[in-house]
């Protein structure tokens, strides 16, 4: 469970330096807009060649389609909830904070927590950490911090009580992941399976919700092919791994 707190704090590390770069104001809307969309390529990549494809092996059709069902139910309730306190665009560098900070900081959890988790169900499963979905995690997660910083940043936040926060969110991310993995050791199959997908599900609701839409508006057209290249570079770490 402490290794993979560990592999979970490193991949949640990102959000604490994204928030570090939102507090300086420096951030082109354009880069942050450019991240997203390869960080959305390598989970896409990852979640497909680490999680469902090990899902089906593990526990048949029956359970990666419900697992997949479940968790994308189960992220877009909390997601719409979150709509509803104005966090819907999270992942955007705005000029001023036009969601609570609490809203963004659960926004962060929401996204974050299924991630961090699939570092633990990855090294349970496979016996040592995927290098793919740990790269693709830390991505995702950098530019969430810089646009959450700056929003709070612009509302007068204080840089102390900006990074307390976002550092506090990456503390439960990387002990998402040492649940994930104490939760489903001696676990049967099925259930390894069944959870698998359940995280894959959430995740890819997260991207086709929130994460490419603001990949899109920040990034413009090239951000296609940025999301290509996270997807190729992903898939290359699950081979070679």
């Amino acid at each position: 469970m402490l290794e993979a707190t560990a592999w979970g704090a490193l991949g949640a590390s990102s959000l604490l330096l994204g928030a570090l770069l939102g507090t300086t104001g420096r951030i082109h809307r354009q880069a942050v807009g450019l991240i997203l969309g390869f960080g959305a390529g390598a989970l896409i990549s990852a979640v497909s060649f680490e999680l469902t494809e090990e899902a089906f092996e593990l526990g048949g059709a029956d359970a990666t389609a419900g697992g997949l069902a479940l968790g994308a139910l189960a992220f877009f309730t909390g997601d719409a909830a979150l709509h509803r306190r104005g966090a819907a665009n999270r992942k955007q560098v705005r000029d001023e904070e036009e969601a609570s900070g609490a809203a963004l900081l659960l926004g962060a959890v929401l996204d974050g927590v299924p991630e961090s988790a699939v570092i633990g169900i990855t090294l349970l499963a496979g016996g040592e950490v995927s290098v793919a979905m740990l790269a693709a995690v830390f991505i995702s997660n950098l530019p969430e911090g810089i646009g959450g910083a700056t929003g709070m940043h612009a509302a007068g936040r204080s840089r102390r009580a900006i990074l307390t926060a976002w550092a506090a969110v990456a503390l439960v991310c990387a002990l998402s992941a040492g649940i994930g993995y104490a939760a489903l050791d001696g676990a049967s199959g099925e259930v390894v399976a069944l959870l698998q997908a359940f995280a894959a599900g959430g995740v890819l609701t997260m991207l086709a919700d929130t994460m490419i839409p603001d990949a899109y508006r920040q990034g413009g057209r090239v951000t296609g092919l940025l999301t290509v290249l996270g997807f190729a570079l992903a898939a290359l770490l699950s081979a070679s791994g």
